[in-house]
């Protein structure tokens, strides 16, 4: 993959130059700012999904009204495209380089939960487009300081490592391949609609990750050309493992052969317990290294209560230790959370990474 040439060579240099001069700033929590415009069913159906629609209309094949749509965060993009947008904005504002599309679970097996497996393509190309016109406008407000959109594949509903049903350890309900299709699939629409980035995020189980890397690396073969990958997993609890029993040194390891342009941490923890496995990282990594973590842990509403100057002050530390470059906000955070952050890291200097910008994937 590294002998290709980059999609969009000057973006890729441009990005490149930013990350030699400070610690980049990632956005933050999608559905956190999601839940605040409290839509109901018919907000999130939009016209395209309106229930009672006749024959007449073009759309109605799209969904067959056999399960509620709220609550599928990603389809916004097509039925609310402006309050996406009007968020990426809001992240964009509040200081952040770098804005992830909306489609976490934008693949066939994550939106087969609602009967919606066939818009996947359309949901990334769109989100991906969203994305970048927001980026776009920021940076032609200030040029000099370029704004980047982040292809977002996440995890998917499955895993490829475990067994949903304790009773049958070696049952699986997705095999490799079945993986490899959706993430193709996906990756493919966030290129066309315009990704500088893809990440593979949210990670908890390494062979789901292998399985998206390998996607990209078949796609951009086929392709002629490339774009920088990120990777970020998450420690699923205090034992400082993921889900599918790696270490962060173990999770590292297991994906650097992709030479990818970061590894980090995201989601699940927040930032003072994800700090000694960044340490982890920021030791051994080749590569930049990246984390958004949670405005600390959820209460036990499910919510999150850590305020984003108290979030601030424990990345600071980071930032101050030299483990980061990039930072932003997972699950709780929000503009004020992301202004907080930018702030307090901009003192101090991205950490020292031996990654060489032509070998970079």
């Amino acid at each position: 993959m590294s002998i290709l040439p980059w999609r969009h060579p000057d973006r890729v240099a441009a990005l490149q130059a930013a990350l030699g001069e400070r610690i980049l700033i990632l956005d933050g929590g999608m559905g956190t700012m999601l839940q605040g415009h409290q839509l109901d069913e018919s907000g999130f159906r939009g016209e395209r999904f309106a229930e009672g629609r006749d024959s007449q209309h073009a759309h109605v094949h799209d969904h067959p009204g056999a399960c509620d749509l709220k609550g599928n965060n990603d389809l916004l993009t097509l039925t609310k495209p402006e309050i996406i947008r009007g968020v990426h904005e809001a992240y964009l504002d509040a200081g952040a380089d770098l804005v992830e599309t909306n489609t976490f679970n934008s693949t066939r097996i994550s939106q087969a939960d609602y009967h919606l497996q066939h818009l996947a393509y359309e949901l990334n190309r769109e989100g991906a487009r969203l994305a970048r016109a927001a980026c776009d406008a920021f940076t032609a407000k200030n040029p000099a300081k370029p704004r980047f959109t982040i292809g977002i594949l996440g995890p998917t509903s499955r895993t490829a490592s475990l067994s949903p049903d304790v009773n049958d350890p070696g049952f699986r309900n997705v095999t490799f391949e079945e993986l490899v299709d959706n993430y193709t699939e996906a990756a493919g629409g966030l290129l066309d609609g315009g990704a500088d980035v893809i990440m593979v995020e949210t990670i908890f189980d390494t062979l789901n990750a292998k399985a998206a890397l390998f996607a990209l690396s078949e796609l951009f073969r086929a392709r002629g050309s490339r774009v920088p990958v990120m990777i970020s997993g998450t420690i699923t609890d205090r034992s400082g493992r993921t889900l599918s029993g790696q270490t962060a040194e173990a999770f590292y390891y297991s994906v650097k052969h992709i030479r990818p342009l970061s590894v980090g941490l995201n989601c699940a923890l927040g930032a003072a317990d994800l700090r000694p496995h960044i340490q982890t990282l920021a030791n051994i990594a080749d590569s930049y290294v990246s984390t958004h973590p949670n405005a600390g842990l959820p209460n036990a509403f499910g919510e999150y209560d850590e305020t984003p100057a108290q979030m601030a002050s424990v990345i600071e530390g980071f930032a101050r230790d030299g483990l980061l470059n990039m930072v932003g906000g997972c699950c709780g955070t929000t503009p004020a959370h992301i202004k907080a952050i930018a702030e307090a890291v901009s003192k101090h200097a991205p950490r020292a990474s031996s990654i060489e910008e032509k070998e970079a994937a």
